[in-house]
């Protein structure tokens, strides 16, 4: 029976279906009464029964001033070890129970305070309060790694999340992760659907028009050309800021120097808000070998196009910062990252990363780490005695840059297929095999939607009370016309002034 109940979650068509199957699966296998019991030595189930119980006394007897004196002792996400990766390996459908007690008790206790008439808590009080909740707890980023012609798997992962409802705020993207993100990124909310139906997918047609003008006879400004034209379809002509007032997502773009001696930048309505979209796809899509170096466009105080750092040109953003989770961090307070990984490069490194701790994962770890280590070593050996300028020593340099990277997250979203191979990237797609792409996303992120749902509930609370207060504070007590948007505008506003400044 259970093994029947495993086929059909790799069959399922949905994720309802999936869900159902993995449901029944920890019935059957008694991983439900595993759920259920709070003892393990996977946590410190202790301490976060005694938290949950204090919150829910306070909270059903109206206690504010202890319910806001207990929570300002701290929420974290890992209380206790509740986020650890193995308290989700063990059951196919969430967690223990306990956990998903107090996420939501920590909820309720936050929307009980942040209600309008509870008495002894002032609304100062209260925006000073979550505030300070929001940047001790932080905040989770969707990131979605360089990709080539493998992109359709990021679009099932989007598709997935964005069925659920749980598409975080912050979303990052290089080389072909970098469209995708872009895509997203420029659509309202009640829009992003039409990015999954069939009508919109048929920019793979062009992509194969780009991949048959690749011969060595071909001229690259026609590469370029083909490139442009798919950007200019799917991707509308605005700005990092323009993109965020249309969408609410905080969207970044990693793009690499074409110089030596320049370092990566990461794009967005923070660093760089009057910065043309469009261009910083282009760039960051730009494989160097295939495509020319890019420079990037800006809008001027009047409107109008004109160059970005035009001395400047830049390439693939995958090369020098695939996952840019540091930079993520400074700017929005990022804690928590959900990687979508197809990075051809990347895949033979993830092991060493990832994986419980048994003795054969502990052995298979520690030989790749010292072959990375290994390598890292004798490529800085072999380039001292080379001239920078030298063919071997930018292919050196482009080794180091990619090997020295880390590409794994908190929840790591990977093809079923684990080794694709690099020369395989620029590797045309039928329409089938789009689609499989797309479904190989979906199936990679539906058994981690329950871990997904549970570690980002108190973040995606506090994110959703903090707009309402603000606006409370905005507008004199009215209801914005479009809060979300206009709320968070502000906000936003307000952080760049605030980076600008520094």
């Amino acid at each position: 029976m259970s093994r029947a109940l495993e086929r059909k979650m790799a069959e399922a068509e949905t994720y309802e279906e999936w869900k159902e199957a993995a449901i029944a699966y920890d019935e059957r296998t008694g991983l439900e009464r595993w759920k259920q019991s709070e003892k393990s030595r996977r946590y410190d189930y202790a301490a976060i029964r005694r938290r949950l119980d204090i919150l829910q006394v306070m909270r059903r007897a109206n206690d504010n001033h202890g319910l806001l004196f207990t929570l300002n002792e701290g929420i974290h996400g890992n209380l206790g070890g509740m986020g650890r990766s193995s308290l989700y390996r063990k059951a196919k459908f969430g967690t223990k129970q306990l956990v998903v007690d107090y996420t939501e008790e920590v909820a309720s206790a936050l929307k009980h305070l942040a209600k309008p008439n509870i008495k002894g808590v002032t609304l100062r009080e209260k925006i000073d309060f979550f505030h300070r909740a929001h940047l001790c707890f932080g905040q989770s980023a969707l990131m979605f790694s360089g990709s080539g012609t493998f992109l359709f798997f990021h679009v099932g992962v989007l598709k997935a999340l964005w069925e659920e409802h749980l598409i975080p705020d912050v979303i990052s993207g290089s080389s072909g992760g970098a469209l995708i993100a872009a895509v997203a990124g420029t659509r309202k909310p009640e829009q992003l659907g039409e990015i999954f139906e069939p009508a919109f997918l048929e920019f793979e047609e062009d992509i194969k028009a780009i991949l048959r003008n690749l011969s060595p006879g071909k001229k690259r400004n026609l590469r370029k050309n083909d490139l442009i034209k798919i950007i200019e379809k799917i991707i509308p002509d605005v700005t990092f800021e323009e993109a965020y007032q249309i969408s609410g997502l905080k969207i970044n773009i990693s793009v690499a120097p074409h110089e030596r001696h320049q370092k990566s930048r990461l794009l967005n309505a923070i660093a760089s808000p009057n910065v043309m979209l469009r261009e910083a796809v282009l760039a960051s899509c730009c494989i160097p070998g295939v495509f020319p170096p890019v420079s990037l466009a800006a809008r001027d105080v009047k409107g109008n196009r004109v160059p970005y750092l035009p001395s400047r040109k830049w390439v693939d953003g995958s090369l020098s910062d695939d996952l840019p989770m540091k930079r993520l961090a400074r700017l929005y307070g990022v804690n928590h990252f959900i990687v979508s990984q197809t990075n051809p490069l990347a895949l033979p490194f993830l092991s060493a990363e990832k994986g419980d701790k048994g003795v054969v994962s502990t052995i298979s770890e520690t030989a790749l780490k010292t072959m990375k280590d290994w390598g890292l070593a004798a490529s800085h050996l072999i380039q001292r005695p080379l001239s920078s300028e030298s063919y071997l020593s930018k292919l050196i340099n482009g080794y180091i840059s990619v090997v020295s990277q880390t590409y794994t997250g908190d929840i790591n979203l990977l093809p079923s297929k684990r080794f694709l191979s690099p020369t395989e990237i620029l590797t045309a797609h039928t329409a089938e095999e789009v689609l499989e792409l797309i479904n190989d996303g979906q199936r990679a992120t539906w058994p981690k939607i329950e871990r997904i749902r549970i570690q980002t509930h108190i973040s995606r609370t506090l994110n959703h009370l903090i707009e309402e207060l603000d606006e409370r504070v905005i507008n004199g007590g009215r209801r914005a016309a479009h809060p979300r948007r206009q709320v968070t505008n502000k906000k936003f506003e307000l952080v760049a002034s605030k980076k600008s400044a520094n």
